[in-house]
């Protein structure tokens, strides 16, 4: 049996103890809460599980310590043994108590099964971890003992195979230098071979290149003469793009000219009007507003030159002096 199936067993134990112990402690508190109700006050029988739970998490306590004890070969002396029986104990007559009292003694046999195995499995468990301790600890000293002497042996085996290797590697050095030197030999027969192929490869490539030094030539000439022609044609389609671009530019300016001219018309043509001598309606007033606004005239003035309120001109001039109104308002008073 190896460590690894040792150690399957070992978790195997656990898995089953921990399903003992949680099982245990799962049937303990349903039995034990109900007897804890009916012995404490009503006002406090919320209380009744803390008990159950407190014995119980003595009893985890126990058990996890000596599994960890267990592993490290150790032991916790008196002590543990008088928790582990205590709580034991502890939960053998909690569960039993109610049956006892009223003198059922197949309630007492029945309640008495989880706690005697709780008992049981813990000792148990412990006595089994001891002993699966040992076994491994003896398993890992005879492997250990096998890996030293297998490492012996392979130390021996090494030291024979460098032996070994020493001696391929001086007949080996003497084959190399025999074969250098006639390698060495070959090199400069080959060398002389290479030379003279060279100078004959040197001499066609000279003779290639010159070919090809003289197509391209003829071929830079082509190009240079066709990018002239391409460059006099593009040369005119932008000198004509030019002046049509100019063209149009003039046309625009003169448009633009044109334009402020007509709203400079229709501007004084609103403010030569005078005072209204009733309120305008609210389109004919904002344009008279824009006008002037424009035109840097009072607030008082323009109320009086549209006959709307004085509150309601400054509102339209604050509109107007938000940022991007001012091309807005020319075309406002364009529009009429």
């Amino acid at each position: 049996m190896n460590v690894v199936q040792t150690r399957s067993a070992e978790k195997a134990l656990n898995v089953g103890t921990w399903l003992i112990v949680c099982g245990a402690m799962l049937y303990s508190i349903l039995t034990v809460t109900p007897l804890m109700a009916d012995h404490t006050a009503p006002a406090w029988d919320w209380t009744a599980p803390i008990l159950p739970l407190v014995v119980d998490a003595a009893v985890v306590i126990v058990v996890k310590l000596d599994d960890v004890l267990a592993r490290l070969g150790g032991h916790g002396g008196r002590w543990p043994i008088v928790l582990r029986w205590m709580t034991g104990l502890m939960t053998l007559a909690l569960n039993t108590a109610d049956s006892a009292l009223r003198k059922d003694l197949v309630g007492v046999a029945v309640h008495a099964v989880a706690p005697l195995l709780l008992i049981v499995t813990a000792e148990t468990s412990l006595a089994y971890r001891r002993a699966i301790a040992r076994a491994v600890a003896a398993l890992e000293a005879e492997q250990r003992a096998e890996r030293e002497r297998r490492e012996q042996i392979a130390r021996e085996r090494a030291e024979r195979a460098r032996a070994e290797a020493r001696e391929e590697r001086e007949h080996a050095a003497t084959l190399v230098r025999e074969q250098r030197e006639h390698e060495a030999r070959l090199a400069r027969e080959q060398a002389e071979r290479e030379e003279r192929q060279r100078r004959e490869e040197r001499a066609a490539r000279e003779r290639v290149e010159a070919a090809e030094r003289e197509s391209r030539e003829r071929r830079e000439r082509e190009r240079e003469q066709r990018e002239q022609e391409r460059l006099r044609r593009e040369q005119q389609v932008r000198q004509r793009a030019e002046a049509e671009q100019r063209e149009r530019a003039e046309q625009a300016e003169r448009e633009r000219r044109e334009r402020e001219e007509r709203v400079e018309r229709e501007r004084a043509a609103l403010l030569e009007r005078g005072p209204a001598q009733e309120k305008l309606p609210e389109d004919e007033a904002r344009r008279i507003v824009a006008a002037a606004f424009v035109s840097g005239l009072s607030v008082r003035v323009t109320a009086e030159l549209c006959g709307w309120s004085v509150g309601w001109v400054s509102h339209r001039y604050a509109e107007h002096r938000a940022p991007g109104v001012q091309g807005r308002t020319d075309l406002a008073i364009a529009s009429q």
